[in-house]
């Protein structure tokens, strides 16, 4: 398996975790040290895997549920670093959301995992 298709796995393994809401799944596709971060909509800035942790037991806590559709995929790739950006269309009671995210990940210890999610809902489509 190439570089390309390894940090798409690990973005899928994201994804699949997000919709399970599965804390363990999160915790193997994190890297989970102080240099991690991550930004949900509406959210600010979380610093350092315990407050990204967190973050994800509180969503994963509460009501709905989250399935994706994920859009207009490009990914690069460097020696050590990834990032993929996408459109995420969550699906949720009915009605879907448009999030623009940044996924980017970092190369060690023979796997990618990720060190930043940034996610920015979209208003509205520029035309």
């Amino acid at each position: 398996m190439g570089a390309i298709d390894e940090v798409l796995a690990a973005n899928d393994a994201f994804y699949a975790a997000h919709e399970a809401r599965d804390i363990d799944a999160m915790r193997v596709v994190w890297e989970r040290t102080d240099r991690v971060v991550c930004v949900h909509p509406g959210w600010p800035i979380l610093r350092g895997w315990p407050a990204v942790e967190e973050s994800w037991r509180r969503i994963f806590s509460g009501v709905g549920r989250n399935q994706f559709i994920l859009t207009n995929q490009s990914i690069e790739v460097g020696s050590n670093l990834a990032w993929v950006t996408l459109e995420e269309n969550l699906v949720d009671r009915g009605e879907t959301h448009a999030v623009a995210a940044t996924n980017v990940f970092g190369f060690a210890a023979e796997r990618w995992r990720l060190v930043a999610h940034h996610g920015s809902s979209v208003l509205a489509v520029l035309g």
